[in-house]
This record gives C-alpha cells, sequence and structure tokens, in this order.
C-alpha cells in the first residue's frame, strides 16, 4: 500500500513540475485542444466509418472543411484541381506556418474496433494507416493556433492543408505544383505510429507508373498461331523484372501488381496491364532502376510481338530531414510527458498482439530520445517528401496502437475508433500545436529550421515527377 501511494505521489509530482514549465500561451493551446477534443474524436470517428479511399474522400474532407470554416478559418476547397483537396487558413502576415492532414483509407481493411479479426463490411475499405486521426488531429492544433492568433497573442498566419490520396495516387506532388506551400515558412506534419518521438529520418523515393500490352485475341486451341498474346508480354516482363532483382541496390525495391493478364483461358489475350513501384532512399540511385525497368517492357513487348504503352502515374521524393525542427518538436514532448492507459486499454493491446503472433506487451507509451538520422532509411513512402524539398517539414509520430502493431492492417483499423486511438490524436494535437506556437514565437528558431533546410537541399533542384492532371477518375481504365 505504501508503495503504491509512493508511486502515485511521484506521478502526481512528475504532473506537477511538467505544468509548471508550460508557459501561459502553451497552457493556452493545450486547453483549445481539450475544449476541442470531443469534437475532435466525432470527426476522426466519423471519417473511420466513412473509410473513403484515393480521390473518392468526398464526405472526409467535407466534415473537415466544415469544421475549420465554422471555427473561423477561411476554406477553400477543390485546390490543385482535386475536388477532395482544401485549405484552411487564418491571419496575416509572417510567419506562415502550415500543417498537414490526411484522411483517405485502404483498400480491403475494414474492422470493426474489437481486437481479433471482424471486418465491418466484408472486402471494404479501412483505416489501416491511422489517417482517420492524422487529419483530425492536425486540424485541432491549426485551430488552436487559430485562437492565439485571434486573440492577439501571437501574429503571423497558420494554414492547414487537407491532403488527400496518401496511399496511392500521392496528391500533395499536384499541390506542390500548385504553389500551396510558396508562402509557406515551415510545414508541420505527423503519422500515426506504436511509438512517441520526433521524427527525424527519412523514407524512400518511389515512381508508380502503369505498363500496357496490346496483342491480337485468337482462339487459344484453334488457331493460337493467329494471336499475340499479351499476357506473354506481361509473364516475360515480370520474369525479367524477377531477374533484375539480383543486381539492383540492396536498398532499392521493385514491387508489382497484375491487374488484368486475361479474362478466359481459350481465348489468347490481347490485352494485359501491370502496376509496377520502384524506390530507393535516394531519388537519383531511383532513377536509373527506373530507367531500366520501363527499357524491359519494351524488351518484353519485341519478344511477343505486342504492343506496349507506358503511363507515369506519380513520384515522389525521399523526405528532406529537418533536425533543428525536430529538436523543437523533441522538448515539447519533453513538456507533455509519455501517455498513460488504463488496464482495459492495455488488454485490449495486448489481445491484439496476440491475434497478430507479436510479444504480448501493450502499449509504448513512452517519449523517445531523439534518433540520430539513418543515412539509409528503410521503410515506407510519402508525398510529405516532396513538401519536404519546396519547405522545411517536422515530423512526429505518436502512439495510436500497440508496440509491433503490423501497419496497413486491420490491428491499425481496431484501435483507430476507441479509446487508445483516441488518445494518440489528441497527444499529437498538442504537440504539434505548442511546436508551431514555438515557431509563432521565436523568429530565431523558424530561421535556424530554415538555413537546415538550405544546406540540406543544396543545389539540387525540385523536379516534379508528374505527367499531366492528377488522375481522379483512376489509370489504366
Amino acid at each position: 500500500m505504501k508503495k503504491i501511494t509512493i508511486v502515485l505521489l511521484l506521478g502526481l509530482l512528475s504532473i506537477n513540475l511538467t505544468a509548471q514549465k508550460l508557459s501561459k500561451d502553451k497552457k493556452s493551446v493545450i486547453a483549445s485542444v481539450e475544449n476541442h477534443k470531443e469534437n475532435l474524436i466525432m470527426l476522426s470517428d466519423s471519417i473511420w466509418a466513412l473509410a473513403e479511399t484515393a480521390f473518392d474522400e468526398s464526405k472526409s474532407a467535407e466534415l473537415l472543411a466544415d469544421y475549420a470554416e465554422k471555427n473561423g478559418m477561411t476554406v477553400t476547397r477543390g485546390v490543385a484541381n482535386i475536388p477532395t483537396a482544401f485549405t484552411a487558413t487564418y491571419g496575416s502576415g509572417k510567419p506562415v506556418i502550415s500543417v498537414l492532414g490526411e484522411f483517405d483509407a485502404l483498400p480491403g481493411l475494414s474492422q470493426k474496433a474489437v481486437p481479433t479479426k471482424d471486418p465491418r463490411i466484408e472486402g471494404a475499405p479501412g483505416h489501416g494507416c491511422g489517417h482517420n486521426m492524422f487529419g483530425a488531429a492536425s486540424l485541432g492544433a491549426a485551430i488552436a493556433i487559430k485562437e492565439q492568433i485571434e486573440a492577439g497573442t501571437i501574429k503571423g498566419t497558420v494554414k492547414f492543408l487537407g491532403t488527400p490520396a496518401e496511399e496511392k495516387y500521392f496528391a500533395k506532388v499536384w499541390m506542390v505544383e500548385a504553389g500551396l506551400w510558396d508562402d509557406v515558412d515551415v510545414n508541420v506534419s505527423w503519422h500515426p505510429g506504436a511509438n512517441i518521438e520526433a521524427d527525424v529520418q527519412s523514407g524512400l523515393s518511389l515512381v508508380d507508373f502503369i505498363v500496357e500490352f496490346y496483342g491480337q485475341a485468337a482462339h487459344a486451341s484453334a488457331d493460337p498461331w493467329n494471336g499475340r498474346s499479351a499476357s506473354d508480354a506481361l509473364e516475360l516482363y515480370t520474369t525479367g523484372i524477377n531477374y533484375y532483382r539480383e543486381h539492383i541496390k540492396p536498398t532499392s525495391r521493385i514491387h508489382y501488381h497484375i491487374q488484368d493478364g486475361g479474362q478466359v483461358v481459350n481465348v489468347v489475350p490481347d490485352y494485359s496491364r501491370i502496376w509496377v513501384r520502384v524506390r530507393d532512399p535516394k531519388r537519383k540511385v531511383m532513377l536509373p532502376t527506373y530507367e531500366r525497368v520501363k527499357a524491359m517492357a519494351e524488351g518484353a513487348a519485341i519478344m511477343a510481338n505486342v504492343d506496349y504503352k507506358i503511363t507515369l502515374v506519380s513520384g515522389i521524393y525521399e523526405v528532406l530531414v529537418n533536425r533543428a525542427g525536430g529538436e523543437i518538436m523533441q522538448k515539447n514532448l519533453q513538456l507533455l510527458g509519455p501517455i498513460t492507459y488504463t488496464d482495459e486499454e492495455i488488454a485490449y493491446g495486448k489481445s491484439i498482439q496476440k491475434a497478430t503472433g507479436k510479444p504480448e506487451v501493450g502499449m509504448d507509451s513512452e517519449v523517445n530520445p531523439l534518433k540520430e538520422t539513418e543515412e539509409l532509411p528503410g521503410g515506407g513512402s510519402t508525398d510529405v517528401g516532396d513538401v519536404s524539398w519546396n519547405v522545411p517539414n517536422i515530423n512526429l509520430s505518436v502512439t495510436v496502437a500497440p508496440k509491433d502493431t503490423p501497419w496497413h492492417s486491420w490491428a491499425v483499423v481496431a484501435c483507430g475508433s476507441m479509446s487508445i486511438g483516441h488518445k494518440g490524436l489528441v497527444y499529437a494535437s498538442k504537440a504539434m500545436a505548442m511546436t508551431m506556437l514555438d515557431l509563432f514565437e521565436d523568429p530565431k528558431a523558424v530561421e535556424k529550421v530554415k538555413e537546415e533546410f538550405k544546406t540540406r537541399k543544396g543545389d539540387e533542384k525540385y523536379e516534379p515527377m508528374i505527367d499531366g492532371p492528377p488522375p481522379i477518375q483512376g489509370i489504366g481504365g
């Protein structure tokens, strides 16, 4: 009993010391997030239930845009010729600090808010990357800053960007081209994760493209000599890619998805289609690999005696890390401290770990120290990279699921509409609001972040990998 009392007292002392370190303005932005907490959770849960995929997030975008407008921000919808992209701004003059909000779901991951696999709607989409929390938390941070500008505590402009289609088409590339960050001094972002840290790691650059082969149909038994098989070309192409894997850099990746290999067994297919993706931590390494894989499509077409067409879908940069910004974020995480979980939440997390074959340890609730930036990181890719090559970017990871949870899976969806996800959402909103406040209040901090951005970018010129308007209606039929 005495031991428990001492632990509780130490916990209360820690909370009290943290409160004492918080400035009046930081207490105000935290209070703002708390004031909007229930509405932010409601927004997140509504987007979770809608589970709209890339470029189809009309209702999700509307929910966020409407709430921004309701809270006095000026909303511009359909920016960059993308119906589900929008901006919400407040204030005037410098600095201009922006924050990203994503809200697209992934196909086939429908899941109830229960710790065992149980789809809400079999085969339907689900938020297996936590973007329902992403957009809501970022908007909460933007509104907290808006209220400080409105109160006259700080001066400048806050800008929330509703950024759709991160999972498939990378809409931020078109938004960058539309100049939506041209007036921004520093951008802030976060991503739902299984740990809490100021993220100073990069990711992988990539390019997406579709290859289509066009042959001649014929009866597969009666007169196959009159046919030219598009599926033969596709098979030859994938064989070439798979042999090529041995000869690329260990850091590079090539993926493909066969979208159409023919329809029936007794017809020589006159059409086939494959979606190909090439990645590497460095764009300058990825691009020659991309050119080689494109050339293989021509070779496959020649061998099968068919025609071919390559359509660029999109391409993105690796993230340009900003450690000066990461240090600002890190200090705010330390002020906030760890997330606390109830026994029921810990049990929920362990059930998910059991169901996915992971050690049953619950959530990683502690604030991780600022890590060294890896030269050649692994992991995934994000169109935040393109933003980061045009404006300094500060990124954050916050726990919304148990430790070692498989991402892009039902397990993340299961946490996205219950208290574990809700706590991460609110925490992220506070951390971003506090970091944005630091930037508004300290011009020297902004300059330090911008100087590092210039140094890391060097002489490299940003060249977007897009060809034409965003593929709102999809690619390849």
